[in-house]
């Protein structure tokens, strides 16, 4: 018994324990409601910052429990005025961190339930977590009983910190990655030595790297993302935001989206505080998968001009051996030159060489040559490949006298042009298929370059004739001709491109098809109907569009079978809202920018084998799509459209009423426009629609959108929209 000095301190605390034991017992039944029908459990966007504060709460009922276990252990053996102390702290500790157990255990399942992490190692944490809340509620009953002794007590503190020690393994792996405790020693093994001749791309290179930067999160036991990057099927199937990679373009890839994000965006990869891939490893992801992502090609397959097979050696020989007559660029120099079209890296470790790929040729100006100055003597690798390089750029190229490779392929050089390059007295590979150059143009410079090997001249003007005198003045060189069209062999002709950076407007707008393939007309239709080679106007680059449009196009060739059509949407907006918000949540997956994605101009792509289809696509399946958007200023607004995806076979639909709703303030909207579209073809082919009705210009200041998800029975089916029209 206590004596009278702990007398008045124990009755007071006893109300208080009272209400506290209470809420424990109401802990129990809500957790275990809550387990019971977890696979029900649907959190509503308002409770998520409740469930992400769970990592901020955690390490309380973690000290709480561990303190309570040593009070309880120290408090036996202990006489008088030292058991009440004990006592009192072990109950007070105990009671504390059991309830913050709970109340961490409730946050950590809501946040499990945003799907942003699965897998084994969230299942055991979970489990963990549970046993801990339970066995510390048990031992909260049953620690103050008569029969309670020292043994039992430190079997209780030795089960508690063991389910603690699990839980936070288990939680470790999930937040860190599944090797963080032991990646410092691990990333000092020597790495696996592995011969040129029996080198696989992906399963030598690519995947190490990811093994190194990815995996920790991204594996069987840790689905962060619905994600595993372990395997070739896995990296196939990709995660729940699509596919990761589109073969043969890096640049519509998710993967290396996520990867040139700023390290501030949330969705960057792999996430700030986490190791970073070097630019070397993200030149052998992004030319890995412009080789069509190939999880079977060995690197000696690759051509001795490949870029590709020169980083990949590189990767696998660490030192180069390569004497040069040039010392090492300034490390900070190469840093600041970095950017997210241009990449500078060494082509092996310790090598003073530098290899220079330049990308996205809407980014692309003569600049980009000439901010490389300070390092101009190391390059001896520049790949200029699809971008819009002009003759006047070539005197920049020509400064780069130390040059190996140049690789010009479907640039917009001629002959002029190439003379610039005679300086170039090392070059050995140079790559100009698909440009203007002609047979004078070429053998006027193969003279000079005495050390010129390799020449790659497919689809250029170059006749089957001038190429045997190329090869008979040349034999030192080597010339790849590539496919060349002799009208036996016909092919089909790839789909028209679009140049346009968007298709979403606000005043007349251009349209801008292309082609890769040269010689090929281009036939066009803005009415809805196929394009023909007979009938539908050839394009002249000539065309402007002033509304809502849908441009189909389809390629011809004389020896070719012509291509399948192409459509594109040219989507007028006239008006942008000063601010936009959403009054109910959107699909877990499908979250795009939020509100602002139906403003911001980036369109979404059919099909989950293109980021963009999860990327750009803000969607909804449990409520409807209200948006509300509001003016500064009066407009003066005539139609609302919205842009949609239809993909019956995954379950996505049109919405099945929009409603649009405005006047000079809320309280003012009256009923604008309804909407009811036709439903889809049973088993019809996914595509982009267009839904836009008219009527009666009104002015306002305050518009609601609603756009009801289609449904039938009890199923209900996935919308998905990316833009809203406002005109």
């Amino acid at each position: 018994m206590p004596d009278e000095r702990y007398k008045h301190l124990s009755l007071k605390k006893n109300r208080t324990i009272l209400y506290a034991e209470q809420a424990l017992l109401i802990l129990n039944l809500v957790i275990a409601f809550l387990l019971l029908f977890e696979d029900k459990l649907v959190i509503p966007y308002w409770l998520q910052p409740l469930g992400r504060a769970h990592p901020l709460l955690l390490h309380f009922p973690i000290a709480f429990l561990t303190l309570a276990m040593i009070a309880g252990v120290v408090r036996f053996g202990r006489t008088g005025d030292k058991t009440v102390v004990f006592s009192l702290a072990e109950q007070g500790f105990l009671l504390a961190g059991t309830l913050l157990t709970g109340i961490t255990l409730i946050m950590g399942l809501f946040l499990s339930r945003e799907g942003s992490y699965s897998g084994e190692a969230l299942i055991w944490h979970k489990w963990a977590g549970v046993i801990v809340f339970f066995l510390a509620s048990a031992i909260y009953v049953l620690a103050f009983r008569n029969w309670f002794k020292a043994p039992a007590a430190w079997a209780s503190a030795l089960l508690m910190i063991a389910g603690l020690l699990a839980t936070g393994h288990y939680g470790a792996n999930l937040s860190h990655g599944e090797d963080f405790l032991m990646e410092p020693i691990l990333s000092h093994k020597p790495a696996r030595v592995v011969p040129i001749e029996q080198a696989v791309v992906f399963a030598d290179v690519i995947q190490p790297i990811l093994a190194n930067k990815c995996s920790g999160c991204h594996n069987t036991n840790k689905l962060k993302g619905e994600l595993v990057l372990g395997d070739s099927v896995s990296l196939r199937k990709g995660g729940k935001s699509g596919k990761l990679f589109v073969p043969g373009d890096a640049d519509m890839s998710l993967m290396m989206q996520r990867l040139h994000l700023s390290m501030d965006d949330e969705k960057h990869m792999p996430p700030s505080g986490k190791p970073q891939l070097t630019r070397e490893e993200i030149g052998l992801l992004a030319l890995w998968i412009r080789y069509d992502a190939n999880f079977h090609v060995k690197v000696t397959e690759l051509g001795l001009d490949d870029s590709l097979r020169t980083l990949a050696t590189a990767w696998l020989k660490p030192v180069s051996n390569e004497p040069f007559g040039f010392a090492a660029a300034d490390a900070k120099a190469i840093r600041e030159l970095n950017t997210d079209y241009r990449t500078i890296m060494p082509i092996a470790k310790k090598s003073p060489a530098l290899e220079v790929n330049i990308y996205n040729r809407n980014a692309y100006s003569k600049k980009q040559l000439e901010e490389m100055s300070g390092i101009r003597d190391q390059v001896i690798s520049l790949n200029l490949n699809k971008m819009p390089v002009k003759d006047d750029d070539l005197v920049s190229v020509s400064q780069f006298k130390n040059l190996r490779r140049l690789d010009l392929n479907f640039s917009d050089v001629t002959d002029k042009g190439l003379s610039s390059i005679k300086s170039l007295k090392n070059l050995q590979t140079l790559s100009v298929s698909g440009t203007d150059i002609t047979y004078s143009g070429l053998s006027n410079i193969l003279s000079e370059l005495k050390s010129l090997r390799t020449v790659t001249i497919w689809q250029t003007s170059i006749k089957p004739s001038d190429l045997e005198n190329l090869r008979k003045d040349n034999k030192a060189i080597s010339f790849n001709e590539g496919f060349r069209d002799d009208g036996n062999s016909p092919l089909k002709l790839n789909p028209p491109q679009i140049s346009n950076p968007t298709t979403v407007f606000s005043q007349d707008i251009p349209v801008q098809l292309r082609h890769p393939v040269r010689g090929v007309q281009i036939r066009f239709t803005t009415d809805g109907k196929d394009p023909d080679s007979i009938h539908s106007p050839l394009f002249d680059g000539k065309t402007t569009i002033d509304k809502t449009t849908t441009v189909k196009a389809k390629a011809y060739k004389d020896g070719w079978y012509s291509s399948d059509i192409a459509s594109f949407d040219y989507l007028r907006n006239t008006y942008v809202p000063d601010s936009v918000r959403l009054l109910l949540p959107l699909n877990s997956v499908h979250q795009a920018e939020g509100a602002y994605t139906f403003f911001n101009r980036k369109l979404g792509a059919i099909g989950a084998n293109n980021p963009a289809w999860a990327n750009f696509w803000a969607g909804v399946r449990n409520n409807d799509l209200v948006l509300v958007s509001l003016f500064n200023k009066p407009i003066s607004l005539s139609s609302v459209g919205l842009h949609y995806m239809l993909e019956e076979k995954t379950g996505v639909y049109p919405p099945q009423l929009v409603e649009v709703w405005g006047g000079e303030n809320e309280k003012q909207a009256r009923l604008l426009l309804t909407m009811k579209p036709s439903m889809p073809k049973k088993d019809g082919d996914p595509t982009l629609k267009i839904l836009v009705g008219s009527f009666k210009t009104q002015n306002v200041s305050y518009l609601r959108i609603l756009a009801r998800p289609y449904k039938v029975k009890k199923d209900q089916h996935l919308l998905l929209v990316d833009e809203m029209l406002l005109n």
